[in-house]
């Protein structure tokens, strides 16, 4: 039942709305406290993530430049499923945001080894980038570089060599090429 107020009544005045309280709704309790239930909270996913390459780009338009940027990201869960999302937003928190969305929608499933290393030798080309990829035996550790190295550890390649044969030093073609070799991998 509320108690009625009149308009000249100062906060302090009012029942139930004086300095320390926060009013009827905080006290209602519940699962959500004070801002009501909670949303339902859906499967965690395992993956983990790593940004390769952030690029400002510009576009010039009639009232002069206009300035996004550009995230190329990595995700995987260390057991056999990576991806690469490559996606443009107003600020970086976007583009990292809508990267990772873009990088689920396109999982590549990885077979290991033992669960450590590729099955056999393997080579791709991606644009100017060619990645050549070795197994290994355990112990060797991930021997790769750059952007390389990145998606084979998220991946869940723990022994394997690995190297850039192209002359690109772009983050985003050698990665792909990464990718494009592990989709060739056989069982």
């Amino acid at each position: 039942m509320a108690v009625p107020t009149t308009p000249n009544q100062t906060a302090e005045q009012r029942p139930g709305m004086g300095h320390g309280s926060r009013g009827p709704a905080f006290r209602r309790g519940g699962p959500g406290g004070p801002r009501g239930p909670r949303a339902p909270q859906g499967p965690r996913d395992d993956f983990r993530e790593r940004v390769l390459d952030m690029r400002r780009v510009t576009r010039v338009v009639a009232g002069g430049k206009r300035f996004r940027f550009r995230c190329t990201l990595v995700i995987g869960d260390e057991k056999g499923r990576v991806a690469i999302g490559v996606a443009k937003g107003l600020d970086v928190q976007q583009a990292v945001a809508k990267a990772k969305a873009d990088a689920k929608k396109h999982i590549v499933m990885v077979n290991l080894k033992d669960g450590r290393t590729i099955a056999h030798e393997v080579d791709a080309k991606y644009s100017a980038a060619k990645v050549l990829i070795k197994p290994a035996s355990k112990g060797h550790g991930l021997r790769a570089g750059g952007s390389v190295r990145f998606v084979l550890a998220f991946a869940g390649v723990k022994d394997a060599t690995a190297k850039v044969l192209g002359r690109t030093p772009n983050k985003l073609t050698n990665a792909k090429a990464t990718l494009e070799a592990l989709k060739k991998l056989k069982a």
